[in-house]
């Protein structure tokens, strides 16, 4: 019972992309859709685990709320660009090795050489498998003219750079993770009004049906918040951490078989080989924690 729990975020984790590409908008309009879900779900949260709210976890939640706004902002964006199946397992991989990198600088996590070891191990096997994940076959001329891998990769890094302020913070201040989520939430809220106001698309994103639509996804995302809470004291962290990353095989492939995304048959090996190495990579930080 304890595995089909912590399988659960990585099926709603791993759905997100493929829902938000199914109801459309732009990547404004899902992001703040996506936060207006996720407030409702935080509200939800709150009423039923009733945490004590002080005024450092008020701080450190809309901090962290803001950062992941930009993180899930960005990702939007080059999913646009670049693909669903191209963004997600790129994404992931960046922040499971930015995120085990950070704990190795700050926290100094990895005290013995056997966690070096492993450790290593894992941050090359996402960076590798990333790295896979978004090669193109350079004879499929006419598919690779319509991406703009460059912006792709830029809003990727600043998407990367996000997500793990959004950990870094939490973990930082040493809050209570069911107490952060909803102070996160409004300042995730916060962060997306921010976002469409810069897009110059303030108006017509609260006004489109697109934003309301992706209100799914945050509730999406909810679910995948919460069981991931259930899940680590039937299992542990460790399992519950590497099982939640297999959810890129869900997008990653359902982007390619129900979003219809291209791929030729040599960049298909190059995504099955990738996201392979990614799962390798997080099931061994999991295995660390």
């Amino acid at each position: 019972m304890g595995i089909i729990i912590a399988l659960i975020p990585a099926i709603a984790w791993g759905s997100i992309g493929l829902v938000s590409g199914r109801l459309g908008g732009t990547a404004p309009q899902q992001t703040l859709g996506m936060t207006m879900g996720a407030i409702v779900f935080a509200i939800f949260t709150w009423f039923l685990y009733q945490p004590t709210l002080t005024s450092k976890v008020w701080v450190a939640g809309i901090v962290s709320g803001l950062f992941w706004a930009v993180g899930q902002g960005m990702q939007f964006t080059s999913m646009k660009k670049i693909g669903v199946s191209k963004t997600v397992p790129l994404s992931t991989g960046l922040q499971l090795a930015g995120n085990a990198l950070a704990g190795v600088l700050i926290w100094h996590e990895w005290k013995t050489g056997k966690m070096i070891t492993m450790g290593t191990v894992a941050v090359i096997c996402l960076i590798v498998g990333a790295t896979f994940t978004s090669l193109r076959d350079k004879n499929d001329k006419e598919h690779n003219k319509d991406e703009d891998m460059g912006a792709g990769i830029r809003a990727l890094i600043i998407s990367t750079i996000g997500y793990i302020g959004y950990t870094v913070i939490v973990r930082f201040a040493n809050v209570n993770a069911k107490a952060v989520i909803l102070p996160q939430a409004i300042g995730m809220l916060i962060g997306a009004v921010i976002f469409v106001v810069i897009s110059k698309a303030a108006v017509t994103a609260f006004k489109n049906r697109h934003t309301w639509a992706n209100m799914l996804t945050g509730i999406i995302w909810g679910v995948g918040n919460i069981f991931m809470f259930l899940a680590i004291p039937r299992v542990g962290l460790a399992i519950s951490y590497s099982l939640a990353q297999a959810g890129i095989v869900i997008s990653t492939f359902g982007s390619i078989w129900f979003l219809g995304e291209h791929k030729t048959h040599r960049e298909m090996q190059y995504v099955v080989f990738g996201s392979a190495l990614i799962i390798v990579g997080s099931t061994i930080l999991g295995m660390m924690q």
